[in-house]
């Protein structure tokens, strides 16, 4: 058997980043035909499921990959390569273990929380995506052993697997389902001369109403998709197990020392997840109670003085009136408005963090191996590669999508039934794009303080941003001259306090000094000439060239943004080289990139 490869920090983060953008778009393709498919009632079913599959999944799954990762990493470094295999047999035992329970959890849940919150016909949805909780659960100990191994292959490969599954198999359920239940409807009416016709064993004597029958269960078979993307991500990772193994060597483990018992290791690793685990019930109580305090602070906002809201947001109001979306006579409605369109900004704020998060993913094992060794240098060189890369990445992005706000958005939803919330989503967008480069290094941080053995840090921090958001959506939320304005001030601090405390922490304990004029000034320089070209690019072109974004997508603003967005891109690379704002480690990773930083030395253009 061969050794074991292991890749380097850059090296695996680019594999899952990779993997996570090819499973994001597989995601697109997936839920645009699926909503032509199961229309907005449909969705309603299909996110009602996700709704309460989210929670359940993300405190099962919440710590125990981490610590396997983080376990496995640090036996290996320290030539432990029995106890690392045991780390990996014992958390199968546990994953298996919590996944059922998860099962369990969810499958009891689903009726009562189908009859009092969902509805009775998201039942079917609710039962279908329940397995999947199982299986994550498995495959996940798979995955934290390779991801200890320093080996994101097996991850990114199983995300894309379980991504497709989603998309081939679950709109393939669905237009199955729905091609079914037309044809029982229509030979039933046949047969009885239009008057009715059994549909799934239901009575209905109208289309609307077979639909009404058909829809739940189809939605029902595009969840079951899930399920089976998630049976067939874990046979991959089964298989590519039983082929290739680990990569330990005989003599790697004859050298090694016994393995701790089973159980002691299964205290060890549960001693680790649950600060994590508490992390998670934190965070998704967070999210249920900021849901909560920001619709009721907009009403008492709009209790308190109507006209204040009304002259704040008159361009859109007047807009969503004029279509008949909006009746300024309903406090209720118009307070679903503002929580609707802040939800349209929801949509880009995870954009660039959801990319990021995986340097973290990346950085735990060869931290935890370097921490493990009393590695200095190593230590310091992934803590500064993960800042370092993050703010490359996210400053560029998050300031043009502040400098591009109102573009992209027209771009997507201007044709739509949303194009009256352009206006109020705008700022939202702008204020979010700014502060991407803090939310997108808030997960690494978190992941780097879990690696060497601080897990309770990352849950301090949570607690603190959690009350400071909390109290934000009271005091600004409920203010007139700020409503909606305030739930962002209050995100944004959340994601401070985590990354001012997670940072000061991690540079503290590891007493790393890092270079900053290296790893935030270079980039943010870069950063603001790349925004700066973007805003003035798109407002040039829009002049010399206006159009009505409302007409078609292939429009002149739609080009206009295109070509600054490209132009953008260029002088933040061309900027970058300039400043030397690229270190070597960081193309070397790219294709061909040995030739390509070879060139690139050549000309003294590497940091």
């Amino acid at each position: 058997m061969a050794s074991q490869k292991k890749q380097s920090v850059l090296n695996g983060a680019m594999m899952l980043m990779f993997g996570v953008v090819l499973v994001k778009l597989i995601g697109a393709l997936f839920k645009i035909p699926l909503t032509d498919m199961l229309g907005a009632t449909g969705r309603g079913y299909f996110n009602s499921a996700y709704e309460v599959y989210t929670p359940i999944f993300a405190i099962s799954m919440a710590g125990l990959p981490v610590a396997v990762s983080r376990m496995v990493a640090e036996n290996v470094a320290l030539n432990k390569h029995r106890e690392a295999r045991m780390v990996f047999n014992v958390s199968k035992r546990i994953f298996i273990l919590v996944g059922v329970i998860g099962t369990l959890v969810l499958l009891i849940a689903a009726y009562p929380y189908a009859h009092f919150v969902a509805g009775i016909k998201s039942l079917p949805a609710v039962l279908c995506v329940a397995p999947s909780i199982f299986f994550c659960c498995f495959m996940s100990a798979y995955r934290g052993y390779y991801e200890g191994l320093r080996n994101m292959t097996p991850t990114a490969v199983s995300q894309v697997i379980e991504a497709l599954g989603k998309l081939l198999i679950g709109l393939a359920l669905a237009k199955i389902v729905i091609s079914i239940g037309m044809n029982q409807y229509e030979a039933g009416m046949l047969a009885s001369g239009n008057v009715s016709a059994t549909v799934f064993g239901n009575s209905v004597t109208s289309d609307t109403e077979a639909n009404s029958v058909i829809i739940p269960w189809a939605a029902a078979g595009a969840v079951f998709g899930v399920t089976i993307g998630s049976v067939a991500s874990t046979l991959f990772l089964m298989i590519c197990h039983k082929i290739k193994g680990d990569g330990f060597t005989r003599v790697q483990l004859v050298n090694s020392p016994k393995s701790a018992p089973s159980d002691v290791i299964a205290k060890e690793m549960i001693k680790i997840a649950i600060p994590m685990v508490i992390s998670a019930l934190v965070l998704n109580i967070t999210n249920l109670v900021d849901t909560m305090t920001i619709q009721s602070r907009i009403l008492s906002a709009l209790n308190a003085d109507f006209d204040t809201v009304l002259q704040m947001h008159s361009e859109s109001f007047n807009e969503a009136v004029r279509l008949s979306r909006l009746n300024l006579n309903d406090i209720k409605e118009v307070k679903s408005y503002l929580w609707g369109a802040y939800g349209m900004a929801l949509d880009f704020k995870n954009l660039v963090p959801t990319i990021t998060i995986q340097l973290g993913v990346s950085a735990l094992p060869a931290l935890a191996a370097a921490w493990a060794v009393k590695d200095k240098k190593s230590t310091k060189s992934t803590i500064e590669t993960v800042i370092r890369i993050g703010m490359l990445i996210a400053l560029p992005a998050g300031i043009g999508m502040a400098a591009l706000a109102e573009p992209i958005l027209n771009i997507i939803y201007a044709r739509g039934s949303s194009s009256d919330a352009v206006a109020v989503v705008t700022p939202i967008l702008v204020a979010y794009g700014l502060a991407t480069p803090v939310m997108a290094i808030s997960t690494p941080t978190t992941n780097m303080l879990q690696a060497i053995g601080r897990t309770d840090i990352p849950v301090k921090s949570v607690v603190v941003g959690a009350i400071v958001k909390i109290i934000c959506n009271f005091v600004l939320v409920g203010n007139p001259k700020i409503n909606i304005y305030g739930a962002v001030v209050g995100t944004i601090l959340f994601y401070v306090v985590i990354v001012v405390c997670n940072l000061t922490s991690l540079l503290r304990i590891s007493k790393v000094k890092v270079n900053w004029a290296s790893v935030l000034l270079k980039p943010l320089i870069c950063a603001a000439l790349c925004g700066v070209t973007a805003y003035a690019a798109n407002g040039l072109l829009t002049t010399i060239f206006p159009s009505d974004p409302s007409q078609s997508i292939l429009n002149m603003g739609t080009v206009s943004a295109v070509i600054s967005i490209g132009l953008a891109v260029v002088v933040y690379a061309i900027s970058l080289l300039l400043i030397k704002g690229i270190a070597r480690e960081d193309v070397i990773v790219l294709p061909k990139g040995e030739k390509i930083a070879k060139t690139l030395e050549k000309y003294g253009l590497l940091g």
